[in-house]
């Protein structure tokens, strides 16, 4: 009987658990801390849920490449080796495979299955191409076949115009009808908007956000996804380009991000971690980011964790929940260095290490 003791994260108390299959139960083993059958994973340090990344693409290598079954398996299981247990998938080049909800050695896959673009908003033919007329229907058809979400690229081109307000409305509309929940794709000042406005699920990138907007987000439950990590890798050959309208563009709305992300947090936003990078496993670089953005370590951490966690309708770390956890040497709070360094990682009730 697999057993564990620690702090409890975010609750910061010391609780006791018990590895039931794939469940979790609150207390001592049965017959006792010492009971005969008893054998302790972890006894002290600090307990997580396990970490999570809302805004990652595994399964190619880079936007264009064909999609791959096989670095999809690797590049999860690279999130799970780094205490990653479950993400969000928003836009794969197809639909997630059926055994990646089969196999009990991979995170929890939350998938909005392909990326719905209308011409000229993505990279072509690498998601799934859809005339204005077909968007609403195809994002219904992409929620319903998926875990209930859908990806519409929002916008592109810096200095082109986004998916008409009424049109994402429709899909937003649509999609909440059918039970589903929308991810839009929002790079410029109208897409942003437009994204806010239409009543999205979530926000992902958000450059150029109108702060005037945060109340409104933060009152419907649009979550703010930044990926800031990913941005803050392209600032500085962004910035030795020559000067151009696309140019200057995406720097002014790199300029405003740890800002608006800070606004967000400050006018009650929900803001989650989400890496949209390679290698996998990497959403403790995203945690930092938001730290420098001017989150509280705390709030940090449960954007990449319980908050998230929550978010995707999984609970934390209670009696009857998933046997999903990590154990750290030291409080990932005070120390989220520490995040790179799991002591013990158990899904589905599997130890992991």
């Amino acid at each position: 009987m697999l057993c564990v003791r620690g702090v409890v994260l975010p609750e910061r108390e010391e609780r006791t658990f018990w590895i039931d299959g794939e469940v979790l139960r609150a207390g001592p083993p049965p017959g006792g801390r010492a009971g005969r059958d008893a054998e302790w994973l972890v006894d002290g340090g600090w307990l997580l849920p396990g970490l999570v990344d809302v805004h990652t693409h595994p399964g190619a290598a880079e936007p264009g490449a064909p999609f791959d079954e096989e670095l999809l398996r690797r590049q999860l299981t690279e999130h799970r080796d780094a205490g990653v247990l479950a993400v969000r998938t928003p836009g794969t080049a197809r639909r997630m495979p059926a055994w990646v909800a089969d196999d009990p050695e991979l995170p929890r896959v939350a998938s909005a299955g392909r990326w719905l673009a209308t011409p000229g908003r993505f990279f072509p033919g690498f998601g799934r191409d859809v005339s204005e007329a077909e968007l609403v229907r195809a994002a219904v058809e992409e929620a319903t076949a998926s875990s209930g979400w859908c990806k519409v690229v929002g916008d592109w081109a810096a200095d082109e115009p986004a998916v008409p307000l009424p049109l994402l409305t429709a899909v937003v509309d649509a999609v909440h009808a059918a039970g589903g929940r929308v991810a839009v794709h929002c790079q410029t000042a109208e897409g942003t908007r437009n994204a806010v406005l239409a009543g999205a699920d979530s926000l992902e990138h958000g450059m150029h956000l109108d702060p005037a907007l945060l109340d409104r987000m933060a009152a419907q439950g649009t979550a703010f996804v930044p990926t800031l990590a990913a941005f803050g890798a392209s600032a500085v050959a962004m910035r030795a380009r020559e000067p151009g309208v696309r140019r200057d563009l995406w720097l002014a709305g790199w300029d405003g991000m740890l800002g608006h992300v800070r606004a967000a947090h400050e006018a009650g936003v929900t803001v989650l971690a989400g890496t949209d990078s390679f290698p996998c496993g990497t959403v403790a670089g995203e945690l930092e980011w938001l730290v420098r953005a001017g989150l509280p370590a705390h709030a940090a951490l449960g954007a990449a964790s319980w908050t998230a966690r929550a978010w995707l309708g999984l609970p934390g770390l209670t009696d009857g929940a998933p046997a999903d956890l990590v154990a750290y040497a030291t409080d990932p709070v005070a120390d989220p260095g520490t995040l790179n360094h799991p002591h013990r990682i158990v899904l589905r009730g599997r130890v992991v290490r």
